[in-house]
């Protein structure tokens, strides 16, 4: 079915995979990290707001009126159980920032690893896949499925090691405790652990001489130390935590997400390093220049069939085929190698990859920086938030069809993490977060997606619209309403409401006061003159 690359003709030593080279572009990775306070992914924020109620002291009021959390097992723990002891060492927005740092250097690693287990050695061609570590999973901001895919990569390239080294007894004993920490940091991960895995054991064992079938029946039960989290996650979604399946087969999405697969910078450079990714791959599948390790060949055919049978809600949990999409692009550009031993066609290939990679990385560091500029002048508002106080948010937001989003969506849970407050917008899924909403006075406006303000033709069917949801907002149950990147043209007066901060350009906090009138209008700003921040 391929025209592969196998041994004994491996990738050539050069430049390309000798240790400190690779050394020096997992290190590269975590460049555009450094900079923001708070790395600007999209649903990061309120992950934060999560850790902030879990650390909290159980007398607080964030968990004895606002907010209900108990520890219970769920194939979605990753961070919320590692965020534990860092931020006992580095406090809670830093210790987020490192893991989220450490999660992109374990994909780089693991990226680079299974291409030197499966080839014999790094292949230029795997250089790049390397832009894959911010992939639009990533950028999203899924912590703990990020963690858990970036853990099987590199599980992958030990169970490929071990495998080529005979030790299949040490394997089989590792792994039973690797699955089970792999699935309790997102259980997506164990899924991709063990596709891969049935994919190398199929190909291991057709290398030592078996048929097809039996090569299918051997590799299912090398797998088996995988199996043990089976039980887990029949307890996990038993009885009202079931969870539901939605969007089967919805092909034109599937074809977005792919395409979406880089999507972060700008979409000619995105959409244009995924079609060149696809067109490596079909070179390799096709054997134009290109091999296919076998290994991971099949591993990219399995992977390309559970993309195409996901569907977009799997157990509650959205977006399921987009967040798979990435990681079949990542497995497949990692099983492409050049058919030709030479040095000098290795050398130009690498080069290319190299720029390519440092390219996207200078992009990502800029984009980066600029979105922490606009994200502090945001949060300067709560430097006029009581702690422990109640706080109502909506973010003004684009449409999700734009490219590039401010990736603010959920910044308003920064209340929750700097001040202790209650904000509206948390996600309580019983099957898939740890969190409950207690305090009834907001209820109708505590909610995910009460946090989220897009123009009409694209709202969320039970988010708020703006003005009227606010007119309507029990003022009883909040001190403070903050509206992040609310353009100063639809800044209003409302009855109970004294606006209290202004941002430079965009956002606005208003204090709830008793009301006086009743009507909507416009604030009026003297015509030259800019609005100060108000003590």
């Amino acid at each position: 079915m391929f025209r592969l690359v196998r041994a004994p003709v491996e990738p050539p030593r050069g430049w390309w995979n000798h240790p400190w080279f690779l050394g020096a572009l997992v290190m590269l990775s975590a460049v555009p990290l450094l900079w923001p306070a708070i790395p600007p992914f999209t649903d990061l924020p309120e992950h934060m707001g999560r850790y902030r109620i879990e650390l909290a002291d159980p007398a607080s009021a964030l968990r004895t009126i606002y907010f209900q959390f108990r520890w219970h097992f769920l194939a979605n723990l990753g961070v919320d159980l590692l965020i534990v002891p860092v931020a006992a060492l580095f406090g809670l927005e830093l210790g987020v920032k490192l893991i989220v740092i450490g999660t992109v250097l374990l994909t780089a690693t693991g990226i680079l690893w299974m291409a030197r287990e499966a080839h014999g050695r790094v292949p230029p061609t795997a250089l790049f896949a390397l832009p894959l570590t911010y992939n639009f999973a990533v950028i999203w901001g899924f912590l703990n499925f990020m963690l858990s895919m970036a853990l099987a990569l590199n599980a992958f390239a030990l169970w490929l090691r071990l495998g080529r080294q005979g030790r299949l007894g040490l394997r089989a004993g590792l792994f039973v405790p690797i699955g089970l920490a792999i699935t309790t940091a997102h259980v997506f991960g164990w899924a991709l652990l063990g596709l891969l895995a049935f994919a190398g054991e199929i190909m291991r064992v057709r290398d030592n001489g078996s048929g097809f079938w039996r090569a299918l029946w051997r590799g299912g039960l090398s797998c088996l130390p995988l199996a043990p989290p089976l039980l887990l996650l029949l307890i996990w979604r038993s009885g009202d935590v079931a969870g539901k399946n939605a969007d089967w087969f919805f092909w034109y999405a599937k074809y977005l997400y792919l395409a979406s697969a880089l999507r972060s910078t700008t979409m000619p450079i995105d959409l244009g390093t995924v079609i060149a990714l696809l067109v490596l791959i079909a070179w390799g599948a096709l054997g134009l220049w290109f091999g296919m390790n076998r290994a991971l060949g099949v591993a990219t055919i399995l992977l390309a069939a559970a993309y195409a049978l996901l569907p977009q809600l799997l157990l509650n949990s959205a977006y399921a085929d987009m967040r798979l999409a990435p990681y079949l692009l990542l497995v497949g550009v990692a099983a492409v190698g050049p058919k030709s031993p030479s040095r000098r066609l290795s050398g130009v290939l690498a080069t290319v990859a190299t720029i390519l990679f440092a390219g996207r990385i200078a992009l990502h560091t800029a984009d980066f920086a600029r979105r922490d500029a606009g994200t502090r002048e945001q949060l300067a508002a709560l430097a006029h938030v009581r702690p422990g106080s109640r706080v109502f948010v909506q973010v003004a937001l684009p449409c999700l069809y734009r490219w590039t989003t401010t990736r603010r969506d959920h910044l308003g849970a920064m209340a929750i993490v700097r001040r202790g407050a209650f904000a509206n917008g948390q996600w309580t899924d019983p099957g898939a977060q740890l969190v409950r909403i207690t305090y009834a006075p907001a209820k109708g406006y505590a909610e995910d997606p009460t946090e989220i303000l897009r123009p009409f033709r694209c709202r969320q069917g039970h988010a708020k619209l703006y003005p009227q949801g606010l007119n309507a907002l029990p003022r009883e149950a909040f001190d403070y309403v903050w509206l992040i990147d609310m353009p100063q043209e639809n800044w209003h007066s409302f009855p109970g409401l004294e606006p209290i901060w202004f941002g430079p350009e965009r956002g606005i906090l208003y204090r709830v006061v008793p009301p006086a009138g009743s009507a909507t209008s416009p604030i009026e700003m003297p015509a030259g003159q800019r609005p100060r921040t108000a003590a």
